[in-house]
């Protein structure tokens, strides 16, 4: 891991994985969304998020508006921030209508906000998004490449454009969102992206990194065999002279 420049931000909203994340020096920031928390029940949005901010103290940490008028996008973001210095705001690309969210990108970015642009595919929104930033005000342009991925497209060479369509806001990072497997962190690494979201479930397989495989192979085995034991599996063999 040692090698790697990406930055790696956990991706989630139970309350005590984050916390239990948050002695993870591999874990550079995170990141929440509202289904991410309606799935591990949250039900007081900013409770809990002032709840996590009291915890991550040292890392950004974004969460994402979720009016869907513009005004209330920017009311929404400017509240956001105020929860605390490292509290990053995420703004969808869209509203639901597909109305560019450009305007409240802009406002919140002008305010020195920094903004998280989610819910990116394509490298025409990171260029729309690119003219809304302040270059003087970090930012982090979200492109969900593992569901461009599910979409039978090779995500590679569409990221690469989103990179160079930043190369003139230096602050701006990209950032590769819903991964799919460990390694779509070396694949965003290899080709320069600044950070990559990643669920508990793949941050635990950073262990992995070099593993012998053999020896992985082995323990595969003994998996296998410990199971069908544990399970009382057998088979009723037939009289082979029969």
């Amino acid at each position: 891991m040692s090698s790697l420049n990406i930055k790696i931000f956990a991706d989630g909203a139970d309350y005590d994985q984050i916390t239990q994340l948050a002695k993870n020096t591999q874990v550079r920031g995170f990141t929440t969304n509202p289904t991410l928390m309606r799935k591990a029940g949250v039900s007081d949005y900013a409770e809990f998020a002032h709840r996590v901010l009291g915890v991550i103290t040292d890392r950004p940490i974004s969460f994402e508006v979720f009016a869907d008028d513009l005004s209330g996008m920017i009311a929404q973001g400017r509240e956001i921030a105020s929860w605390g210095r490292n509290a990053n705001v995420k703004i969808p690309v869209t509203n639901t209508e597909g109305k560019f969210c450009g305007p409240v990108i802009k406002e919140l970015a002008d305010a020195g906000i920094v903004v998280n642009v989610t819910a990116l595919m394509t490298p025409n929104q990171v260029k729309k998004v690119a003219a809304c930033l302040d270059p003087e005000v970090p930012s982090i342009i979200s492109v969900f490449a593992g569901r461009v991925a599910d979409t039978g497209r090779d995500p590679i060479p569409l990221m690469k454009e989103c990179l160079e369509n930043l190369k003139s806001n230096p602050k701006a990072e990209l950032l590769w969102a819903s991964p799919r497997e460990l390694l779509n962190i070396f694949q965003a690494d290899a080709i320069g992206c600044h950070i990559i979201t990643a669920t508990n479930d793949v941050i635990a397989k950073l262990a992995l990194v070099g593993k012998d495989l053999d020896e992985y192979s082995l323990e595969t085995v003994k998996m296998f065999r410990k199971d069908a034991v544990s399970a009382g599996y057998s088979i009723k063999l037939r009289d082979a002279a029969a």
